[in-house]
């Protein structure tokens, strides 16, 4: 479902230099898949779902987080990158759909990192 967005991310020189390190793969092997899941969906939530962010475009940390650097990789970190990368527009409410669109992103990514990580 994923694949065709990643491919293009991948393709993009800001986006594909993301990659999560040794401290974020050990944290979700620590948390487990659905808690890093339910993190995704609690930050989307508060952070990129609301119709108006005051602080768009700085609401999302580089680091402190494997959701967050799978948002930056996904471009899925603001309204405007949302926008440009995967056409949900700005200044409306995201929707169920696409919040769980959002998060099914971020997760696949972040099981390709596991992948990428495990046969280091």
């Amino acid at each position: 479902m994923y694949d065709n967005i990643l491919y293009r991310l991948s393709k993009s020189k800001f986006r594909s230099k993301f990659r999560l390190s040794n401290k974020d793969l050990e944290y979700i092997k620590n948390k487990g898949l659905d808690v890093i899941e339910e993190h995704a969906y609690d930050f989307i939530n508060k952070r990129l779902a609301p119709q108006y962010i005051p602080n768009d475009g700085k609401q999302t940390p580089f680091l402190g987080h494997p959701v967050f650097i799978a948002q930056h990789a996904t471009a899925c970190c603001c309204r405007s990158c949302l926008f440009k990368w995967h056409k949900i527009a700005k200044n409306k409410k995201l929707s169920d759909r696409e919040i769980k669109y959002i998060v099914g992103l971020i997760m696949a990514w972040i099981k390709i990192q596991i992948e990428v990580g495990d046969s280091i």
